[in-house]
């Protein structure tokens, strides 16, 4: 794999404006062939509404533990995730034993009601403000057609004409998480994470940062390299799924957060995934396949029950 040193950026114009995409497309492979990760720019998506869902996450991990813990993350893991709650005790990049140094708000897709067939479905925990609803919705709305645009894009970059997996989209997995970081104490231990190296296990992550940074994405020599904000920008990585799917042509690269700015970081990740029934193997046309097929809900109540104490806590009541 080739070294790297920076993150590359790739222009979304052509994508979004209908038109030929074949440079665009190329031009995906080479980035998430080599680095995992992009800048995505003329995104479509307003600044106006980025702003939005920054200041109602704001506003929200300001309020009272009290009032935030009344809508505390649920089996369907939705709610607040309070901070020393979390620990990516799976990651095989180091070895974590300190929960992650950060709080969030986790909002999944809006179901009417939860379904006992289908893997963390039902309604989102919303806190009083009715603006804090309006506006995570609004912006998820958007980062999902987004989603769907840059997948279909990753499907013509590894040259997949069959496009039979995006039946497994028309209903997706959606993840949108207001993340807060509290800076890192000067001395904290080495193994102290804001978000410790791991992977992400699902298709795409989008993810919108603050002016503070923190960061890192590991190179294939092991060496970590900033990814410092950018306000025109989201930052766009590979999970483990679209790995998968693409025969390993796509890389799921480790990264990590590290806050010793000495200042409040918040950030919001989008993550789009297929739904849970999808089972996940290398697609038509990508090779001899290098990866067994898996059953995508399945999948994630492993990682769940691993790395979150509210699931453990439903595991044990089991």
């Amino acid at each position: 794999m080739a070294e790297f040193t920076e993150i590359p950026v790739l222009d979304l114009a052509p994508l979004i404006r209908g038109e030929d995409t074949t440079s665009l497309a190329a031009a995906f492979a080479k980035a998430y062939g080599e680095t995992g990760f992009s800048y995505v720019i003329n995104h479509g998506v307003p600044n106006k509404l980025r702003q939005a869902v920054f200041a109602v996450s704001k506003d929200f991990h300001r309020l009272a533990f009290a009032k935030k813990k009344l809508i505390a993350l649920n089996s369907n893991h939705r709610g607040y995730i309070a901070i020393n709650t979390s620990t990516d005790v799976n990651s095989e990049l180091a070895e974590v034993t300190k929960p992650n140094q950060s709080a969030s708000f986790m909002m999944m897709r809006e179901d009417a009601k939860t379904d006992p067939e289908v893997y963390l479905s039902g309604p989102n925990q919303w806190p009083a403000n009715p603006q804090f609803r309006q506006t995570c919705e609004a912006y998820a709305d958007a980062m999902t057609q987004l989603g769907r645009s840059l997948l279909e894009l990753a499907l013509d970059a590894i040259d997949v004409s069959d496009k039979t997996i995006l039946k497994a989209f028309e209903i997706p997995t959606i993840w949108l998480r207001l993340l807060y970081y509290p800076p890192q104490p000067p001395h904290a231990p080495e193994d102290l994470y804001g978000s410790a190296p791991h992977t992400d296990f699902g298709c795409l992550t989008l993810l919108a940062q603050d002016d503070v940074g923190g960061l890192q994405v590991q190179t294939p020599a092991g060496h970590w390299i900033d990814v410092p904000p950018r306000e025109d920008a989201f930052i766009v990585n590979v999970g483990d799924m679209l790995h998968r799917m693409s025969n390993g042509k796509l890389r799921s690269t480790p990264h990590r957060v590290i806050n010793t700015t000495g200042r409040d970081r918040y950030s919001v990740p989008f993550f789009f995934d297929p739904h849970v029934s999808a089972s996940i193997a290398p697609l038509p046309g990508t090779g001899e396949s290098k990866f067994d097929s898996i059953n995508f809900g399945e999948f994630l109540k492993s990682e769940l029950e691993a790395g979150y104490e509210a699931h453990q806590a439903n595991q044990t009541d089991l």
